[in-house]
């Protein structure tokens, strides 16, 4: 069985969702949580008692969890949200990346402060988070991270320029910490989740009762704990089905000469044929492949 004894795991915008489910996981899974949220609003806007409502339910059950209501979303925040886990429990093992906010609007509609906002909670928050935690986990050997991404960064869609930016950030963010962090047993990934919740279940229409939070939530565990070791990867799950998934590079055509456009044009099939195709771990794979 996989558990979590003697680790302390933090978990962003663990107030509801997503988030609440892998809190109460983990602390059944007997690890120590520190649940973090501000309690607002979809937008970013207000707040609750959500976080501490969480940890009573975790404390009810047996438990150990504390409560922060500090924000992702300025470094400070950040710091204090990974100096709760070290005064509480004494150690930091794993980062849940969760916390965010959506401020949707078509391209052309969408105004500076809706682009920061977002920015502000999903990428930022997960570096403001993340870069202290980190410090931690290179001191005593041991971390892993979960990033939240989304298909909407990876694949893209409509309304979501300012969401899907972040999220795609999330996975170079993830990717990074997961070369630097590999010498100290750090190991780190990123989910793309399809689950119905306050965020999602507008969206989602139909889908969102077939899209339970729970189903998410074995996915993030397994990538959480010491039998991980995995890293620098990303995993879709939605609907009951899990899968990786990856940005791979085409053999590609090779010009002898200085390439013009029409040369481009000319070869267009070769340079799209994704037959044999690679998938670096690292810019060096990239710059590998193309020496070899």
């Amino acid at each position: 069985m996989i558990d979590f004894d003697d680790q302390v795991v933090i978990v962003t915008g663990a107030g509801n969702g997503l988030g609440k489910a892998y809190a109460l996981e983990f602390a059944r899974r007997g690890a120590a949580v520190v649940v973090n949220d501000l309690g607002g609003s979809v937008r970013g806007e207000g707040g609750s008692d959500a976080a501490q409502s969480v940890v009573d339910e975790i404390v009810a059950a047996g438990g150990r969890a504390a409560a922060s209501r500090d924000s992702v979303a300025t470094p400070e925040g950040g710091k204090a949200i990974v100096d709760t886990a070290i005064e509480a429990f004494g150690r930091v093992d794993v980062v849940v990346n969760n916390a965010g906010i959506l401020r949707d609007k078509s391209f052309l509609k969408l105004e500076p402060e809706d682009l920061n906002a977002v920015l502000d909670v999903h990428l930022k928050g997960a570096f403001n988070v993340s870069q202290p935690a980190f410090a931690t986990m290179k001191e005593q050997g041991y971390g892993r991270f979960v990033f939240t991404s989304s298909n909407a960064g990876i694949f893209g869609n409509f309304g979501q320029t300012n969401y899907g930016a972040a999220k795609a950030g999330l996975v170079g963010l993830s990717n990074v910490l997961a070369i630097e962090g590999e010498r100290f047993n750090i190991k780190s990934n990123a989910i793309m989740p399809v689950a119905k919740t306050r965020m999602t279940e507008d969206l989602l229409g139909p889908l969102a009762d077939l899209a339970a939070p729970e189903g998410v939530v074995p996915l993030v565990v397994f990538l959480a704990s010491r039998d991980c070791e995995l890293t620098h990867e990303v995993f879709s799950a939605a609907l009951g089905r899990y899968a990786r998934v990856f940005i791979g590079i085409t053999p590609g055509w090779r010009s002898e000469g200085l390439a013009t456009a029409e040369d481009i044009a000319a070869n267009l099939a070769q340079i799209e044929d994704q037959t044999g195709y690679i998938v670096p771990l690292s810019t060096m794979d990239e710059l590998k492949a193309l020496l070899g």
